[in-house]
């Protein structure tokens, strides 16, 4: 009976040092250069402006709840990108991306912020402005 307590409290263990793992991946992330991107995100990254960019998965709970609010921010910006991990897993591995939902603010070429997770509204509008 020991024995699967143990092993139980490794299993809850080793998630929790994966998530602080990504997390702190996604910290060192900031301050980076962005390039190599193709289409029109790449082309709005290299015009210098501010871009974000949403990664997602169709399958992800908690992208469905943060898919709505990115579709609301995007309605009034051209700078807003949506992509699907599981159509485009190259541009998220170009940016770093280690799980969904991500999103990610590039400024002058730039990665400026690095969320992971759920992100309100009102924290991403700030880190627009």
């Amino acid at each position: 009976m020991m024995f699967i307590i143990y092993i139980l409290v490794g299993i809850v263990t080793l998630i929790i040092a994966l998530q602080l793992f990504v997390r702190l991946q996604s910290k060192f992330k900031k301050g980076k250069p962005v390039e190599d991107l193709t289409g029109n995100l790449g082309s709005a990254v290299r015009r210098g402006g501010k871009v974000l960019v949403y990664f997602f998965s169709p399958t992800c709970a908690a992208c469905r709840q943060q898919t709505p609010v990115i579709d609301s921010l995007q309605k009034g910006s051209s700078n807003i990108f949506k992509v699907d991990v599981s159509k485009d897993a190259s541009t998220a591995l170009k940016l770093g991306v280690m799980g969904t939902p991500s999103t990610v603010v590039i400024d002058k070429g730039i990665i400026k912020e690095f969320f992971m997770g759920y992100v309100s509204k009102e924290k991403i509008n700030n880190s627009l402005h």
